[in-house]
């Protein structure tokens, strides 16, 4: 009993997933929808979207829950957790990412529950779709070994591709999802010949093993071992580089986000990228955690370090030049991979720096599900917020959802008293306290950068008016959106408030 408490919220989530399917499967088609010319039900769950998004974030906001009780008592205090290691490992690490995770999902199926009906792509597979690939994203931030972290991944992975495709007639939709499952599926192989690289050198799966065997190896042992473990490990950093889209792996991000459904593009930008950042920190710090691996001369950092400058200059720099608001955060999103990417480095020279990273993910993951929210709500069907022209007066339009979405922007660009400001305090205090000076001053400057584009969308609210004859985005209505928007704005509001109390929440949950 102690095991199936530890698993609790990961078994609540896969087993409300396959409820929900049962739910969705043996419905009846809202509307007439789903149905033939010869009364042949197609699609039991057509036209059911508000009534499947709420079951959705039912069963994820109970995995926050149950997470939440599993902190409380401590997984160092139940007994027998021990006993799923390697394959998941339950600390105050996974149970952290795991709370994150299901609050997140929790949103983007309350987005998706008004979202999809709006639009006219009202379907019922999409909802056990955000289940289970938020199933995966919370075993891949507990995997503790390379099969594990390897099935935990595809299970996040594949339901995020049938996500992108969702709109089946557009070509934007049906090339987002190839490009991202072509580069993905690459991702996936040079993981597992990574993998093969890693055994091969070590003898070992799981993380811990590997770690061991590596910070044993000398002389004449490590002279032959040493292009294996050094070609595994490159693989190793690569592969999960591709998941958090820095620079150069990014490519994939802005067609990927731009085509698909805004409630997948939020999904993507946060719950994927924060899966990603999850297990790239257990895989560094443990499995790479060695002082020769994990040196300024020989090791990871330098490779890191450029990565996150890579991120944020091009990140910042392109998302400036965009007239699509979407491919706009997309380019955002990579910038802010940058930012938390600054953090993971830091960590090189104080264990404690991880816990920027854990503050900065939850921040800007609800910062941006808010934003992608706010934007849902600012367009109806035929109408969507695209461009930032379609933006264009909506401050005297509809003030509340010009408000939301200003709101949003602000903790994206790190104005206080948001979470955004807090996360990049926090990451850039790590930095300064490893004496990376440069980077610091250089994350800095893109944060200031990065303001420019955020501004943009807030100048053309409230300042520009749409031109005679142009099109404009007119709001929706929803109480699915208004509510997950209210959570999101609670969450980022107390994150930057009560910073020390989650920051010192953080810090318990570090690698050690």
């Amino acid at each position: 009993m102690n095991v199936f408490f530890a698993l609790s919220p990961l078994l609540a989530v896969s087993v409300g997933g396959l409820l929900l399917m049962l739910a969705e499967a043996f419905g009846k088609p809202a509307e007439g929808l789903g149905v033939n010319d010869a009364g042949v039900v197609m699609d039991a769950g057509a036209g059911r979207g508000a009534e499947l998004g709420l079951l959705s974030s039912i069963i994820l906001f109970a995995g926050s829950l149950l997470s939440a009780s599993v902190w409380m008592v401590g997984p160092e205090n139940i007994a027998g957790v021990d006993e799923l290691a390697p394959y998941l490992i339950i600390d105050r690490f996974s149970v952290f990412f795991s709370f994150v995770l299901c609050t997140m999902g929790g949103l983007i199926a309350l987005l998706a529950g008004a979202y999809l009906p709006e639009h006219k792509i009202d379907r019922g597979e999409f909802f056990p779709l955000v289940v289970f690939s938020t199933v995966g994203a919370m075993a891949l931030s507990a995997a503790g070994d390379l099969l594990s972290l390897f099935i935990a991944l595809e299970t996040m992975s594949l339901g995020v591709y049938a996500m992108i495709g969702l709109r089946r007639n557009s070509k934007r939709a049906s090339e987002a999802c190839l490009k991202y499952f072509l580069l993905g599926s690459f991702a996936a192989a040079i993981l597992l010949f990574a993998g093969v690289l890693l055994y091969g050198a070590t003898g070992h799966t799981d993380f811990v093993g590997i770690g061991q065997v590596l910070e044993g190896l000398s002389g004449s042992e490590l002279e032959g071992k040493a292009a294996l473990v050094l070609v595994g490990m490159g693989l190793m950093v690569v592969a999960l580089a591709f998941k958090v889209s820095a620079v150069p792996f990014h490519m994939w991000a802005p067609d990927a986000y731009e085509g698909a459904p805004t409630p997948t593009t939020g999904y993507m930008a946060a719950l994927v990228k924060t899966a990603a950042f999850a297990v790239l920190l257990r895989v560094l710090f443990t499995a790479f955690g060695d002082a020769r691996l994990a040196s300024w001369g020989s090791g990871w950092p330098p490779v890191l370090m450029t990565l996150a400058l890579l991120s944020m200059f091009v990140g910042n720099l392109v998302a400036g030049r965009q007239e699509s608001v979407k491919r706009m955060l997309a380019y955002s999103s990579i910038a802010h991979a940058g930012y938390a990417l600054v953090g993971v480095v830091s960590a090189t020279r104080g264990i404690e720096a991880q816990s920027s990273v854990l503050f900065y993910l939850f921040g800007y993951g609800i910062s941006t599900i808010g934003a992608f929210g706010a934007l849902i709500l600012a367009g109806r069907y035929r109408k969507e917020a695209v461009s930032f022209e379609d933006l264009a007066g909506l401050g005297k339009r509809n003030p509340a959802v010009a408000l939301a979405l200003t709101f949003f922007l602000v903790s994206l660009a790190g104005v206080p008293p948001t979470a955004g400001f807090f996360g990049k305090i926090y990451v850039f205090q790590a930095a300064i306290g490893s004496e990376l000076y440069l980077l610091a001053v250089l994350g800095l400057i893109n944060s200031v950068i990065g303001a420019y584009y955020y501004l943009k969308v807030i100048v053309f609210m409230y300042m520009r008016e749409p031109k005679p004859g142009a099109e404009f985005a007119t709001p929706m209505t929803s109480g699915y959106v208004s509510a997950a928007l209210i959570i999101a704005a609670l969450l980022v509001l107390t994150l930057g408030v009560f910073p020390e109390t989650f920051i010192t929440m953080a810090n318990s949950a570090v690698l050690r």
